[in-house]
């Protein structure tokens, strides 16, 4: 090794300067936490009521909001189109509601790239009630007054559940951009 090589380097941060990610595990793993978050909410539970959150599209918005540059705008179709065939909604409605949500956010960090964390859950919580509400109206049930009240507990646990995203998120990309060493 040469004298000026980063890795030689024996303080703390010799190590991180000019270190190169794993391609596979920094492209891998926001796509693969997103289909586990839509397979996900089908092994808990079964209610009466709507009360499990949509945990890929949740997902979806804390990786789009937490690494704005990421996840490319098309990327709403192929997951989506996964989270139509195990949510139990019409088939083409999160195809067509995710790829609303990519290029509404996406022409959202054009006009305002200052954003902050509250503006980022405001946003989100808009973009999850947006998508519940129109889940309710095109489930093919009746909207009644009863079951708009039966959904209020999804709207809040969603929302409630963002920031936890956000920081998982987080947590996943540092994994995402770790060193890793071939033996």
């Amino acid at each position: 090794m040469e004298r000026n090589d980063p890795r030689s380097r024996t303080d703390a941060y010799g190590s991180r300067i000019n270190r190169s990610h794993s391609r596979l595990l920094a492209n891998f793993v926001p796509w693969a936490s997103i289909v586990v978050a839509i397979v996900l909410p089908v092994f808990p539970i079964a209610t009466a009521m709507p009360l499990i959150p949509p945990l890929g599209l949740v997902m979806l918005l804390a990786w789009r909001l937490v690494r704005p540059g990421l996840l490319p705008v098309w990327a709403g179709v192929p997951l989506g189109l996964l989270d139509d065939l195990y949510s139990g909604q019409p088939f083409g409605f999160a195809v067509f509601t995710w790829s609303l949500v990519m290029l509404g956010i996406e022409i959202l960090e054009t006009r305002m790239p200052w954003r902050s964390y509250w503006q980022d859950w405001f946003t989100a919580a808009m973009v999850i009630v947006s998508y519940l509400l129109a889940g309710w109206l095109l489930s093919g049930g009746q909207p009644t007054v009863h079951s708009l009240v039966a959904l209020f507990p999804q709207f809040v646990l969603t929302v409630l559940i963002f920031p936890i995203a956000a920081r998982l998120v987080a947590m996943l990309d540092r994994v995402r951009l770790t060193r890793w060493k071939v033996l």
